[in-house]
């Protein structure tokens, strides 16, 4: 791929209104070269690949669900007995915004 020269880089700055100084449009103009290349190889890979389908996982997920039934659960008196503090079975705890 062909290198990105520092006149190259201005122009596209100016494009984006980027007002870059003298270091920086001669720090990235290989940077950018760098970065092209990059793209450039993930899309050789990608040429290669056919027909294979994206996928999110590397192994095939599948949701396990369970039977939705009705078990025993903590009253609201045992469920605040360990709080610190509690008002009319809600925790109570310390205001951490303003007053508004």
């Amino acid at each position: 791929m062909p290198e990105i020269t520092r006149d190259e880089v201005a122009r596209l700055a100016g494009l984006a209104r980027i007002q870059l100084g003298d270091a920086e449009l001669d720090r990235l103009a290989p940077e950018l070269t760098k970065i092209l290349d990059a793209v450039a190889t993930v899309s050789q890979a990608l040429e290669g690949a056919g027909e294979v389908q994206p996928m999110s996982h590397p192994t095939p997920l599948r949701n396990v669900f369970r039977a939705d039934e009705l078990r025993p659960t903590l009253s609201p008196e045992q469920a605040l007995a360990g709080a610190p503090a509690s008002e009319g079975q809600r925790f109570l705890v310390p205001r951490i915004l303003g007053e508004e």
